[in-house]
């Protein structure tokens, strides 16, 4: 894994009136490395995120993404990551092949590159047969592995995802984490939020928020060691433990 950083968040912080969602969170995330971000419902991971992607403007600290400042430049950020929702975010009542030239106009490709790039990721995802059928016929877990696809289809520095794996069986959240890896292993940097503990386990670092602070940041492997647990699931629980606020 190369050591430039893809992020890089300073004292970054979030406050709506007295409330402070986000509270000084600081780290840096490499290009290449598949980076957990977890915490219990209402810690913080969602908002910060949202800033990240430029979608919401910190109170306070510093953020670079993508090589761009997230004060002067968020709509630069926005061209040169991926983000995939937590709720499914392509448009059902279109076709893959419409979706995918829809998300690839966005992104601002041009005709040739989004018919190669349609031509490549149908094949990748054996949807030949499926690619002029509308979406919403599709299973949940292709329909997942589609939004990961379109969210790449212009080759971002960064994916955002956020519980990707949602509802969807352990066969299909395997073969999701495949293409993660695949990802990952061509440079894009991955940037993952999961409710599933194992899933924890895949990511080459997690940082795990309470209440609005990251408490651990560290490979699975060391978090374990530092928490006197065998599994990811017994380090979340211990944090998750002492958090004074939910949803």
């Amino acid at each position: 894994m190369m050591e430039d950083k893809v992020i890089s968040v300073e004292q970054l912080t979030k406050r709506f009136g007295s409330f402070t969602a986000v509270d000084s969170i600081s780290f840096s995330v490499s290009r290449g490395e598949i980076f957990g971000f977890l915490g219990a419902n209402g810690a913080g991971k969602t908002t910060a995120m949202r800033m990240l992607c430029g979608l919401s403007f910190p109170t306070s600290g510093k953020a670079i993404v993508a090589g761009f400042d997230l004060y002067n430049d968020p709509e630069k950020i926005k061209k040169n990551i991926g983000y995939m929702s937590q709720k499914f975010s392509l448009y059902e009542d279109l076709t893959i092949r419409e979706n995918i030239r829809f998300y690839g106009g966005i992104y601002g490709l041009t005709d040739g590159q989004i018919k190669s790039k349609t031509e490549f990721m149908v094949q990748h995802l054996h949807l030949e047969d499926q690619v002029d059928k509308l979406v919403k016929s599709l299973p949940l877990g292709w329909k997942q592995k589609l939004s990961f696809s379109v969210a790449m289809v212009h080759q971002p520095k960064i994916v955002f995802l956020d519980e990707p794996t949602g509802g969807v069986d352990p066969v299909t959240r395997r073969e999701f984490w495949t293409m993660i890896y695949e990802a990952a292993h061509e440079g894009t940097t991955v940037f993952v939020t999961t409710h599933y503990m194992d899933e924890a386990e895949y990511c080459d670092r997690v940082s795990i928020m309470v209440d609005g602070r990251i408490d651990a940041l560290d490979a699975p492997s060391e978090l374990k060691k530092k928490f006197n647990a065998s599994t990811m699931e017994e380090v979340f629980v211990q944090l998750a433990r002492k958090a004074k606020r939910g949803d």
